[in-house]
């Protein structure tokens, strides 16, 4: 890939593109939860309120919140900390800090260096600011590592592929989330047809079996984007 190419591709992943509802859909994550970690938060204190800054800067602010492809792959990361662990806001941003200052790795969540050494690190970090049990520091990065083998990188090390969690009889990656297909909405993997276009011909009063011979996919697959799109 020419370096032309690649610039574009990676601006065209940071280009402003998903709502916030949309993209907490797409997630399977709390509407309030993603607003907190891209807007920020007021929390009450003994003398008034404070606010908690986000941890993930949104693609836009204004006039409304926009999301980016990168802002879902950060957001998706973050949701592994929250899985099984909850989430400590100013603990992550302390390990986040910690990792730009002394990995020199800004804007770590986006990095594929959170699979390497970099990421044990700050998983090791969180874990102290947490205070997590060593049991619990082994089953948060187990489900850190779950995540993270849902997100695919370019040659420059940036986010290319999100496949969201999803689940689909003997699919280990059912759905993808790719800024070059679809407009960066949820397709099926293996024949990138859209989750939105099947459940829209489902509701129609199309059977699975029909759209399954259509788009050469199984009724198992068809089902899963059913299943996906219609997740809270």
């Amino acid at each position: 890939m020419n370096k032309r190419v690649s610039m574009h591709a990676s601006e065209l992943r940071d280009e402003p593109a998903y709502g916030l509802a949309e993209a907490s859909r797409y997630l399977k994550l709390p509407s309030a939860t993603l607003r907190s970690w891209v807007v920020g938060r007021e929390y009450p204190t003994a003398d008034g309120t404070e606010r908690w800054q986000p941890l993930i800067q949104a693609a836009t602010s204004e006039p409304a919140t926009v999301l980016s492809f990168w802002n879902l792959v950060e957001a998706h990361v973050l949701r592994a900390l929250r899985t099984d662990h909850g989430i400590a806001i100013k603990s992550v941003r302390d390990a986040l800090d910690f990792a730009e200052r002394e990995l020199n790795i800004p804007r770590l969540l986006l990095s594929a260096e959170l699979a390497t050494h970099a990421g044990k690190l700050f998983l090791e970090r969180y874990g102290e600011l947490v205070d997590l049990s060593a049991s619990g520091q082994m089953a948060m990065k187990h489900v850190f590592e779950e995540h993270l083998e849902r997100v695919e990188w370019d040659g420059l090390k940036l986010p290319t592929r999100l496949y969201p969690f999803a689940t689909v009889e003997g699919a280990r990656r059912p759905i993808v989330i790719d800024p070059s297909i679809s407009f960066g909405r949820p397709v099926v993997s293996s024949g990138r047809i859209s989750t939105a276009a099947i459940v829209e011909r489902i509701d129609a009063g199309e059977s699975a079996q029909e759209l399954a011979d259509d788009y050469e996919l199984s009724v198992a697959e068809i089902e899963g984007a059913v299943v996906y799109e219609r997740a809270a």
